[in-house]
């Protein structure tokens, strides 16, 4: 670390940390940030995005501080609602993510900015906007420093009342990522129409999203298609929101191919992207292609690689257990809980080794893939620029609001016209 960067890091850390996470870690070293310092980060440089890496298990929140630390890039850990929620299938959960990453950072001495992401906090009706009001606070008191407020699986007009319901619980300074069009694959893509409506109707309201999230192709998990990302809808959809500064963040990496992850950064103005699956299986020593995808055999089983992951009796252990669930290759993921307490446990060369695997695939992505490299020193000048952690909105207010009532915004959406594709749980 250069002086010049150290000096710049310790006034950073002095008044960029929230409020939430200065009374968490009053003695801290890590730099944990708002949500927004990542994205004006990613902007200032250009034509990049970064990783927001679910931190399904402590080892791969580990290997990917460890892979930003190497690259000097400015990084999100994140936690999906089904991967760590009320109901969760992981160990790391949204009370817990802060608490992990600032140990880890303070342990591995970490000095690029990392803010923590609550992913897809799901919205599915008014019971869980509810549940939300009491649920969100707490999350933020736990050390979350943004937050996706992800009602997509509702009809239009649902999804962005719900958005302007729950906005006074999600703090100011705070990162913010909306949602148009459910991740589900191919079906369903949004439009442009349906990202406008709600990114207007949020303007409308005095809110000013740093991300928005479409269904541009992909899917969570196992990529079973070709297809993917669909590169030129994003970047239409992009430039009909351009004047509302929002940026793009890119979910369903994993099984992508890095030339199109290179055009998502490249042309579009993605900032974000989100990677689980893969980082997962590497932990396990699952064998992955370049892109991250799970390899199965001829009989639809992954394939365990014998150095690499858990242990060759672990890896048996975890398998037993999933056929005794009934578990598909799709649902390995449900393992996470039961078995985190059984990977800690493991000798420290296979725990070493479990996280060092995330390392390098998440630094080859953030250098040669995600053009991220040196982003960190910009998310510490962001913070410097504002004068502390609250770096305010990209845009302005647009849009007339009394056209924005609840009746004119139900108006509205009647007259749009999209396919939702099927129903479904597509939620990680």
């Amino acid at each position: 670390m250069s002086a010049s960067y150290a000096d710049d890091f310790a006034r950073a850390l002095q008044v960029g940390r929230p409020p939430n996470i200065r009374k968490l870690f009053p003695n801290s070293r890590g730099l944990i940030v708002s949500g927004k310092v990542i994205d004006r980060a990613l902007l200032a440089k250009g034509k990049a995005m970064t990783i927001a890496a679910n931190g399904r298990n402590h080892f791969v929140i580990r290997g990917a501080l460890a892979a930003a630390q190497r690259a000097n890039a400015a990084v999100i850990l994140e936690i999906a609602k089904s991967e760590g929620g009320a109901s969760a299938y992981c160990a790391p959960n949204y009370w817990n993510l802060a608490r992990q990453a600032d140990a880890v950072m303070n342990e591995l001495g970490i000095t690029v900015p990392v803010a923590i992401h609550a992913d897809h906090y799901g919205i599915k009706g008014p019971a869980d906007v509810e549940s939300a009001k009491l649920e969100i606070p707490s999350m933020f008191e736990a050390g979350i420093t943004s937050i996706a407020i992800d009602a997509s699986h509702l009809p239009d007009d649902e999804n962005l009342l719900a958005s302007i319901a729950l906005n006074p619980y999600v703090p100011r300074w705070a990162g913010l990522e909306t949602e148009s069009g459910e991740i589900k694959g191919k079906e369903g893509l949004s439009t442009k129409e349906e990202a406008l409506f709600l990114i207007q109707g949020l303007n409308a309201h005095g809110i000013f999203p740093d991300w928005i999230a479409l269904n541009n192709g992909t899917a969570h998990g196992i990529q079973t298609a070709d297809q993917g990302i669909q590169v030129e809808l994003t970047a239409r959809i992009h430039k009909t929101l351009e004047k509302y500064q929002v940026s793009g963040a890119q979910h369903g990496t994993s099984g992508n191919t890095s030339e199109r992850l290179r055009r998502i950064a490249q042309e579009t103005r993605t900032t974000k992207a989100n990677v689980a699956t893969a980082l997962q299986m590497l932990t396990w020593g699952v064998k992955v292609n370049e892109y991250g995808n799970a390899e199965l055999d001829a009989d639809g089983q992954f394939i365990k690689l014998a150095e690499a992951g858990v242990t060759g009796a672990m890896w048996q252990a975890m398998q037993g257990y999933a056929v005794k669930q009934g578990w598909k290759a799709g649902d390995y993921k449900k393992l996470n809980l039961p078995f985190e307490n059984k990977l800690l446990g493991l000798p420290a060369s296979v725990r070493m080794r479990m996280a060092a695997a995330v390392e390098e695939f998440v630094y080859d992505l953030l250098v040669n893939v995600f053009n991220a490299a040196d982003t960190a020193p910009l998310a510490i000048a962001a913070v410097l620029k504002a004068g502390g952690y609250d770096l305010g909105p990209k845009a302005s207010r647009i849009e007339d609001p009394a056209q924005w009532t609840p009746e004119k915004i139900k108006e509205k959406a009647a007259q749009l016209t999209s396919d939702k594709g099927p129903q479904g749980n597509f939620e990680d």
